[in-house]
C-alpha cells in the first residue's frame, strides 16, 4: 500500500480523498493555486505545494506542475478527483513515465471512454443500447444544422471531452443549432481544451440514470446499483438519489450487466460510471461513461456501505476486489443536494465573496438516519470566480425514500450560509415539491415546474402559520433576554401583552403567545376574533443563533434566522420572508406606513453576476428586438447570454469585451 499520495484537485473532492486516505493510514499532499492558499484542503493535507496562479489553465490543468509536485513531495501515487485532469489520457501516461501510480483507470480505458464519440462506438460494439446520433466530428455551424435536420429535432449538442454540464446545449430548431454549436464549442474549449462536439437525438421526457462500476487490475468488474440524477438545471445535476424510484430489479440487472460488459470491453480497472438516458417505460440508452469518480458518488456509498475512494486506492495498489457481485446489497435510500454559490432569485447566476458564516448541519447517525456533508470550504473562506461554484454536497440516508427526503429537507433548513447568495432556498423548495416526493421525475422537471425561474414567495396556509409561530417564539425569547439586562431603572414591572400581530412581508397573522414552563404556546386568532387551540413550541434557541431548531406540537423543524431592521428574516422549506412581530399598538402604526417602490432599471442592462465580458453584440444607436443577444458574460467556466427583454434602441454602451465586471455593473443603456 502507498505511504503517501497526492491529490491533483481542490475543494470538496480533495477533502473527500484526504478523509479516506487518512482512515487508511496514508499521508496526503495537496496542491493549490494562489487563490487557494488558505483553502480547507490545504489545511487538511499533511503537506501542500503551490503550483501556480489562480487560473486553472496555469495551475491545476498543468500536468508538468503535478508531476513536479509529486517528485518534490515524495508522493507515490496521484488521485485526480473529478474535473481538471481526471479524464485526460495524457495525465496517467505522464505519471507512469515519471514512475508515479495513477489512482484511476488505465490510459487505454480513458481514451476509449473519455472521448464521448469513441465511447458510443465502443458501446455499440459491446451490444449496449445507444441513442441515435452522429458520432463524427462536426466542422462548423452549417455542418451541425445539416446533421440535426437529418436526425430530427430536438437534438443535443455535446462536448466530446465534456462533463458537468459544460459544453452542452439542447436545440429545438435550426437557429438554436447554430447558436448552440457556437456556445458549446466555446465552452468546451474553455473547460476542457478540446472544442470538438457531437450531436445526438434528445429523448423527450427522459430520466438520467447511471450505474456505478468498480473494476480491478485482475479482470474483475462489478456494478454497485444505480443513481438517478434527473433533477437538473442547464444540464447540470442538482439533486441525486440512490436507488432510482423508476427501476425494478429486472431493469436494474439489465443496466448493470450492460455497464459491466462495456467496462470489461475496455479493460476498465477502477471506479467509473456508465450513464444512461431512460424513458418513462424503463427503456434505456447509453449516454456516456465517466472514467473517474462522480460528484454524486456518496449516495452509492451510503446504500452499499462501500468507500469508493478507498477501493480506487486499493485497486491502484494492485489489490483484488474483495467484493463479488453476489455480495453487493442495496440498503435504504440516499438523497444528495448540491449546494452552490449561486443566486436562485436571479436566475441562478454565480455568487462570489467571503463565507462570513458557514454553519452546515451536524453530521450524525441517529435512529437509522444519517446526515453527511462533503465540503471543501470553511467559515471565513473565499468563493472564487475561477472555479466551480459548489460549496458542499449534503447527503441523507434513511430506511425509505420518504424518510431520506424528510431528513434532507430538515438538514437544508438547518444549513446556514451568510456572505454570499446560495441555492439552499431552491433545494429546500424542491425537497418539499409534491412531484419530487412522488418520484414522478424527468430531466425537464425544473424547467417544467419553474418555467419562470425561482422567485421569492410569500408563504401561505400551514407553512405561514408555522413561520409566524416560530417568529412569535423568537420574539418572546428576545423580550425575556431584554428584561434581564442589568442596571435598568426601577419602576412598575413590565407586563408583556400576549397578543401579537406577525407580519410576513405585509401579510398579517394575529396570535396570542405565552411562556408555559420551558416552552412557548401560540394560539392563532381568527378574523372573527376567535382564539384557536394552543400549539406548543420547544427549542433551545438563544439570540444570536443563526438556526432555530425545535418542535411544534412534537414535530421537529428548523428555520434559518437572520436579523434585519425591526425584525428577522426566516428561511424555511424554500420560503425566505422578512418577519416583524408587533404589539397591537405597533401594528396600528405600521399599517399607516407607505410602501417603498423599487427604482425602475428597465432601460439598463446590468451585469447579473461578477464575470468577464466575452463580447458585446450590439452597437450604439442599433435597434434591437426582444430576445436578441446583447452581450455574453463568462463566470465560473459558463458562458451566459444576455438578451433584450423587449424591443428598443441602444443609447450608450458602458462596457467593453475583456472587462471584468462586478454584479449590477452597468453594461449598456437603452433610449
Amino acid at each position: 500500500m502507498f505511504k503517501r499520495i497526492l491529490i491533483a484537485n481542490r475543494g470538496e473532492i480533495a477533502c473527500r480523498v484526504i478523509k479516506s486516505a487518512r482512515r487508511m493510514g496514508i499521508q496526503t499532499v495537496a496542491v493549490y493555486s494562489e487563490a487557494d492558499r488558505d483553502a480547507l484542503h490545504v489545511e487538511m493535507a499533511d503537506d501542500a505545494i503551490l503550483i501556480g496562479p489562480p487560473a486553472a489553465s496555469e495551475s491545476y490543468l498543468l500536468i508538468e506542475k503535478i508531476v513536479e509536485a509529486c517528485k518534490k513531495s515524495g508522493a507515490e501515487a496521484v488521485h485526480p478527483g473529478y474535473g481538471f485532469l481526471s479524464e485526460r489520457e495524457s495525465f496517467p501516461r505522464a505519471l507512469e513515465a515519471a514512475g508515479i501510480v495513477f489512482i484511476g483507470p488505465n490510459p487505454g480505458a480513458i481514451a476509449a471512454m473519455g472521448d464521448k464519440i469513441e465511447s458510443k462506438k465502443a458501446a455499440a460494439k459491446a451490444n449496449v443500447s445507444t441513442v441515435p446520433g452522429h458520432l463524427g466530428v462536426i466542422t462548423d455551424g452549417k455542418h451541425a444544422i445539416k446533421i440535426a435536420d437529418e436526425i430530427g429535432y430536438p437534438v443535443m449538442i455535446k462536448a466530446s471531452a465534456g462533463g458537468g454540464g459544460k459544453g452542452m446545449r439542447i436545440a429545438y430548431s435550426t437557429s438554436e443549432v447554430e447558436e448552440g454549436f457556437a456556445l458549446a464549442t466555446a465552452e468546451a474549449k474553455l473547460s476542457f481544451g478540446d472544442d470538438r462536439v457531437f450531436i445526438e437525438k434528445f429523448i423527450v421526457d427522459p430520466r438520467h440514470i447511471e450505474i456505478q462500476v468498480l473494476g480491478d487490475k485482475h479482470g474483475n468488474v462489478i456494478y454497485l446499483g444505480e443513481r438517478e440524477c434527473s433533477i437538473q438545471r442547464r444540464n447540470q445535476k442538482v439533486i441525486e438519489e440512490a436507488p432510482s424510484p423508476l427501476l425494478d430489479e429486472t431493469t436494474r440487472r439489465k443496466m448493470g450487466e450492460q455497464a459491466v460488459a462495456l467496462a470489461k470491453a475496455v479493460n476498465y480497472d477502477s471506479a467509473g460510471t456508465v450513464e444512461f438516458v431512460a424513458a418513462q417505460d424503463k427503456s434505456f440508452y447509453f449516454l456516456e461513461m465517466n472514467t473517474r469518480l462522480q460528484v454524486e458518488h456518496p449516495v452509492t456509498e451510503m446504500i452499499t456501505g462501500v468507500d469508493l475512494v478507498e477501493q480506487m486506492i486499493r485497486v491502484a495498489a494492485g489489490e483484488k476486489l474483495q467484493l463479488a457481485q453476489k455480495d453487493v446489497t442495496l440498503t435504504g435510500w440516499a438523497v444528495e443536494s448540491r449546494v452552490y454559490a449561486e443566486d436562485p432569485f436571479r436566475n441562478f447566476l454565480p455568487s462570489i465573496g467571503r463565507l462570513v458564516k458557514y454553519r452546515p448541519p451536524a453530521e450524525s447517525k441517529v435512529d437509522g438516519i444519517t446526515v453527511r456533508n462533503d465540503t471543501g470550504v470553511q467559515e471565513g473562506g473565499e468563493i472564487s470566480i475561477y472555479y466551480d461554484p459548489m460549496i458542499a454536497k449534503l447527503v441523507t440516508h434513511a430506511p425509505s425514500r420518504a424518510a431520506a427526503i424528510e431528513a434532507q429537507a430538515h438538514a437544508l433548513d438547518a444549513f446556514y450560509i451568510e456572505g454570499i447568495r446560495h441555492n439552499i432556498p431552491f433545494l429546500s423548495a424542491l425537497m418539499n415539491h409534491p412531484r419530487w416526493r412522488e418520484g414522478n421525475l424527468s430531466t425537464g422537471f425544473i424547467a417544467e415546474e419553474f418555467p419562470k425561474g425561482f422567485a421569492a414567495r410569500v408563504p401561505e396556509g400551514e407553512v405561514a402559520r408555522r413561520i409566524a409561530a416560530v417568529a412569535a417564539a423568537i420574539d418572546m425569547v428576545i423580550g425575556e433576554r431584554k428584561r434581564q439586562i442589568s442596571g435598568q431603572l426601577v419602576g412598575r414591572p413590565v407586563i408583556r401583552a400576549g397578543r401579537r400581530a406577525v407580519w410576513l412581508e405585509r401579510e398579517e397573522i394575529a396570535l396570542q403567545v405565552a411562556r408555559e414552563g420551558d416552552g412557548v404556546t401560540v394560539r392563532f386568532i381568527g378574523n372573527d376574533g376567535s382564539v384557536g387551540t394552543a400549539h406548543t413550541l420547544a427549542s433551545p434557541w438563544t439570540p444570536g443563533n443563526p438556526v432555530w431548531e425545535g418542535t411544534i406540537d412534537g414535530h421537529t423543524l428548523a428555520m434559518q434566522v437572520r436579523p434585519i431592521a425591526n425584525g428577522i428574516r426566516l428561511a424555511h422549506q424554500g420560503f425566505e420572508v422578512a418577519v416583524q412581530v408587533f404589539t397591537e399598538a405597533e401594528a396600528a402604526a405600521a399599517r399607516l406606513m407607505p410602501v417603498g417602490v423599487k427604482a425602475d432599471t428597465g432601460k439598463k442592462l446590468l451585469c447579473p453576476m461578477p464575470g468577464l465580458v466575452v463580447s458585446i453584440a450590439v452597437t450604439e444607436g442599433q435597434d434591437v428586438k426582444a430576445g436578441e443577444t446583447l452581450a455574453v458574460v463568462e463566470a465560473m467556466k459558463m458562458q451566459n447570454v444576455l438578451r433584450a427583454e423587449r424591443d428598443g434602441v441602444v443609447k450608450k454602451i458602458h462596457a467593453t469585451a475583456g472587462a471584468t465586471l462586478a454584479v449590477d455593473a452597468l453594461i449598456l443603456e437603452f433610449a
